[in-house]
C-alpha cells in the first residue's frame, strides 16, 4: 500500500495542487494592486451585497493573516482577513463578495452547502481515523480494518466533492452581483474573474488528489482479497 503505481498520478496531482496554491496567491496579490473602481473596501462590498439580500443581522470582521476569509454560519458572521477588509482593490472586492455569497446560500438552504454541513461532524471524525485504520489494517493485514478505512475516507472524498459547487455557486453570485451593483466596472470584469477561478482550482486539485487516493486504498484492498 505504501507504493502503488497509482502514486505517480497522486504525485502529479500534489504538483497541481502546489501550482493551484502559488496561482491563487500569485493572482490574489497581483489584484490586489489593482484599485478598483467603485471605490469601495472588501468590507463594504459585503455589506452592500448582504444587504441587498436582507442580511442585516450578518456581522463582517477582520481576521488576522492572509487569505483566512471565510464565512461562519454557525455565528453568522464573515470574516475577512486583512488585505482584504480594509483594501479597495479587485482582489478585496472579489474575495469579500465570494463569502458574502456563502452568506446568501445559507439563507436560501442552498442544497449542496446544507448536505456539506451535515457531514461536517462525521467527516471531522472520518478525516482523523480513516489514516489510522488504513495502515492498522496493512500492516496486521486485517481487511476489515482497511475496508472500514475505505468506508471512512470515502466519506471525506464525498465532502471534498460536494465542496466544489459550494465555492464555485458563491463565485458566480459574487460575479454577477460586483457586475450588475457596478461594485466592479465591466472593464474589470475579467479581473476578478481570475482571482475567482485561482481560488477555486485549490478545491479542485484537492478534490483530484483525495479521489486517487482513495481509487488506490479500494485497488490495495481488492487485490489483496482477491489473494485470499
Amino acid at each position: 500500500m505504501l507504493f502503488h503505481p497509482l502514486d505517480f498520478l497522486i504525485f502529479a496531482a500534489f504538483g497541481a495542487a502546489m501550482w493551484a496554491q502559488y496561482r491563487v496567491k500569485s493572482t490574489f496579490t497581483k489584484y490586489s494592486e489593482v484599485p478598483v473602481s467603485s471605490g469601495l473596501n472588501g468590507m463594504e462590498a459585503a455589506r452592500k451585497f448582504l444587504d441587498r439580500e436582507d442580511l442585516h443581522q450578518i456581522k463582517i470582521e477582520q481576521a488576522r493573516g492572509v487569505l483566512t476569509d471565510h464565512y461562519d454560519p454557525v455565528h453568522k458572521v464573515i470574516r475577512l482577513s486583512e488585505p482584504v477588509y480594509g483594501r479597495r482593490s479587485i482582489s478585496a472586492a472579489a474575495v469579500a463578495c465570494h463569502e458574502a455569497g456563502h452568506a446568501l446560500q445559507h439563507k436560501e438552504a442552498y442544497r449542496f452547502l446544507m448536505i456539506r454541513h451535515k457531514m461536517f461532524p462525521m467527516v471531522s471524525f472520518a478525516s482523523g481515523t480513516a489514516p489510522f485504520l488504513l495502515l492498522a489494517g496493512f500492516f496486521l493485514q486485517s481487511f476489515n480494518l482497511m475496508g472500514l478505512g475505505i468506508i471512512l475516507f470515502s466519506a471525506a472524498v464525498a465532502f471534498q466533492l460536494i465542496t466544489l459547487p459550494v465555492e464555485f455557486n458563491a463565485s458566480s453570485r459574487a460575479r454577477d452581483f460586483m457586475v450588475v451593483e457596478g461594485i466592479v466596472a465591466s472593464s474589470e470584469e475579467k479581473q476578478a474573474s481570475r482571482v475567482l477561478n485561482a481560488a477555486a482550482l485549490t478545491y479542485v486539485a484537492a478534490a483530484l488528489i483525495s479521489l486517487l487516493q482513495l481509487l488506490k486504498f479500494i485497488l490495495v484492498f481488492s487485490q489483496g482479497s482477491s489473494r485470499e
